[in-house]
């Protein structure tokens, strides 16, 4: 820096003002000092920078090592944001979700120095191990923990003072339910998600108050992994019960790997969607746009969530109180849905 600052004709300080992003440097000032960077190559001790500030600028990820569409593009837009705003992410990739692993993947972090942490946490043992940990940084739990069941907190165990983000699962799973029920179908079945995942909890409570706020008094969801090999199933369950002009003319799937198995099951009845059956899913997956036919769907704001959980974490190391975050998905409607066909 203070070869930088000879080569600009600044001072030490107005360096470290330039590298920092601070308001308080003249344009020209600003582009001389950027310029002199580049000449020489300079490149950022972080190290240094660490102890000078007692700051990593280093956010640390716990995920769950799902391969599933919603915890990946949670970790890869965190690690964007993160970026955009300055700061390195080191990742722990959990396979077992006991309190024992969780909390030496948070022990690692801490030996790290690391400024603060996320948790993609889609099911309940993530989150009930999260809750036991009692971090000195502040900790962002990607799950509706509000909905978390106190059974799933292990015995004995304290609750931290954890903050958490979410994408609203229950109003993106009511708002398809809507859809349907307002293109004139009379019911909805709804092939949920496993139930221990926050998410799928949520789609199906969404589902539930759609229906009964229209006075339809749902049916037991079916109840799935999230594998199209389990929608595939359940939607040759569905075609029997439709040709045999028993089953709802309408489903919503837990997310659009459940919907493919169900399109295709759907079709070797020689059933058409969206004629005889309307299909939506969960979570508008690259190429969801291009399932035959193209897919209903709810769009999940990956970016907008990544960018809310790190500015969680800065705000709350500034001091500020930071409260739950609910972020609204979107309804993206395709072919795959339409009005019933008429006896």
């Amino acid at each position: 820096m203070a070869d930088v600052a000879a080569v600009a004709g600044v001072s030490h300080q107005t360096v470290s003002r330039v590298l920092n992003g601070h308001a308080s440097v003249r344009g020209e000032t600003r582009e001389r000092v950027q310029e002199a960077i580049e000449q020489l190559g300079y490149r950022r001790n972080s190290a240094a920078r660490a102890l000078a500030t007692s700051r990593s600028a280093t956010l640390g990820v716990v995920t769950t090592g799902s391969a599933l569409f919603g915890p990946t593009s949670t970790l890869i837009a965190v690690e964007e944001a993160a970026r955009d705003r300055g700061y390195f992410v080191s990742v722990a990739t959990l396979r077992t979700y006991d309190t024992s692993s969780m909390h030496q993947a948070l022990e690692h972090f801490m030996a790290q120095g690391v400024d603060g942490i996320v948790v993609i946490a889609p099911h309940d043992d993530v989150a009930a191990a999260v809750e036991s940990f009692r971090a000195p940084v502040p900790v962002v739990v990607v799950a509706a923990l509000e909905e978390r069941p106190e059974s799933a907190l292990a015995p004995g165990s304290t609750p931290s003072a954890t903050m958490s983000v979410a994408v609203d699962q229950r109003a993106g799973a009511r708002a398809a339910t809507e859809h349907l029920l307002g293109l004139g179908h009379a019911d909805v079945l709804h092939v949920a998600g496993p139930q221990d995942w926050f998410d799928a909890r949520e789609r199906a409570a969404g589902w539930r108050e759609a229906l009964e706020a229209r006075g339809v008094v749902p049916a037991r969801p079916r109840t799935c992994s999230w594998s199209a090999k389990d929608g595939y199933q359940a939607g040759r369950d569905l075609a029997e019960a439709v040709v045999a002009g028993e089953g709802p003319t309408a489903v919503l799937a837990g997310n659009d790997q459940l919907a493919l198995g169900i399109l295709r099951a759907l079709w070797e009845r020689g059933l058409r969607v969206p004629d005889d059956v309307s299909v939506v899913g969960f979570d508008d997956v690259a190429g969801a746009a291009y399932f035959v036919p193209p897919l209903t769907t709810v769009r999940q704001p990956f970016a907008t969530l990544g960018a809310h959980c790190v500015a969680m974490v800065l705000a709350s190391l500034s001091g500020e109180t930071v409260a739950v975050e609910r972020i609204e998905p979107e309804l993206v409607v395709r072919s795959s849905t339409g009005p019933p066909r008429r006896p």
